[in-house]
């Protein structure tokens, strides 16, 4: 059963974690941000350890990268006795539970997230794997991790675009679930947020949406609100010079499928609207958008369409959503062109 640790100060609850079981050996996962950042401010709470570096970034988010952790695993003689500490965001939380549930068939391990995103989204609910052909989350699998520790603390780490980009995940999660919250949020600014609430608010949601749909079979595929062309617009703009943050393009997304909704007679042209000038105000907008064919095209790959149907959730309301839907090309580039509008 994973056990769930949400303080200021994780130092003596990670400390009591390790000496539960008799690891043969400690690997802590950083990228090139966390072990500069991050790693410090845990390390004194480590017995022995190894360290496994890789580069920080999506662009990094892949198999290639993959082997390497893999290799120094290897390398370093970890066997099916270890755990890997994975000390990182989205990507690294993503890509680490993978190679840890993969290496010699499952090892274990335990994140331990350092981003706003990773704490509110990403670390919870099992969904673990990395970016392939250029599509977002491709290979990957569902595994829990044995302890998630999550503290504020390493909030304070971030750049503000950084802390903006988890910020989306919130607001998601406010439109899909709770009205009252929206209303709370969206009547701050970024800067005047209460982030330990919010953290508290988004991981009770999400892990109990998770736990009631472990495998995305039916109501957990309201979380993918905003995902299904915000996840789209991110990997068409992974390679190019200005690659967007996953919250940013999340934004966009929310934005666009939120029109659908209201296209659909599912949301208020007010609520839309409402939900469309909080957004832009916080995120501002992308004037250099890739174009609706590319989007769409990549669209059509999306883990869950049916057939040649692209499915989405959608709002009926905010603080309710539905998923499932299925949306026409039109619809969708309605979508695009009232983004572009904004």
């Amino acid at each position: 059963m994973q056990s769930v640790i949400i303080k200021k100060d994780i130092l003596p609850s990670l400390r009591d974690v390790i000496k539960q079981k008799p690891y043969s050996k400690v690997g802590v996962l950083v990228d090139t941000n966390t072990e500069n950042l991050c790693y410090p401010l845990i390390e004194k709470a480590l017995p022995t350890h190894e360290l496994i570096r890789v580069e920080a970034g999506e662009k990094f988010k892949t198999i290639e990268t993959c082997q390497q952790i893999w290799e120094q695993l290897t390398v370093k003689n970890f066997d099916r006795h270890s755990v890997l500490i994975v000390l990182g965001g989205g990507v690294l939380g993503d890509m680490g539970g993978f190679c840890a549930a993969t290496f010699k068939r499952g090892i274990d391990f335990m994140l331990i997230p350092t981003t706003l995103l990773s704490q509110v989204d990403s670390s919870v609910g099992g969904k673990l794997g990395v970016d392939f052909m250029g599509l977002k989350n491709h290979i990957g699998l569902f595994r829990e991790p044995d302890t998630t520790l999550i503290s504020s603390s390493f909030l304070a780490t971030l750049p503000v675009r950084e802390l903006r980009s988890g910020f989306a995940e919130v607001i998601k999660h406010a439109l899909i679930s709770n009205e009252s919250k929206w209303l709370e949020i969206s009547q701050k600014p970024l800067e005047e947020q209460n982030w330990d609430d919010l953290i508290d608010f988004s991981y009770q949601f999400k892990s109990g949406v998770a736990e009631t749909d472990p495998y995305e079979g039916g109501v957990r595929k309201v979380l993918n609100f905003g995902h299904t062309i915000g996840h789209a617009v991110e990997s068409c703009c992974l390679t190019t010079l200005d690659p967007l943050f996953h919250g940013e393009a999340i934004a966009i997304g929310m934005i666009a499928e939120a029109q659908i909704s209201c296209e659909k007679g599912l949301l208020s042209e007010e609520e839309l609207k409402g939900i469309s000038a909080y957004v832009t105000d916080i995120f501002g907008k992308k004037k250099d958008m890739p174009s609706a064919a590319e989007i769409i095209k990549l669209m059509a790959q999306d883990k869950k369409n049916k057939g040649n149907t692209i499915l989405m959730a959608l709002l009926e309301r905010i603080g309710h959503a539905v998923w499932d839907i299925g949306v026409s090309e039109t619809e969708i580039r309605n979508s695009l062109d009232y983004y572009h509008s904004l």
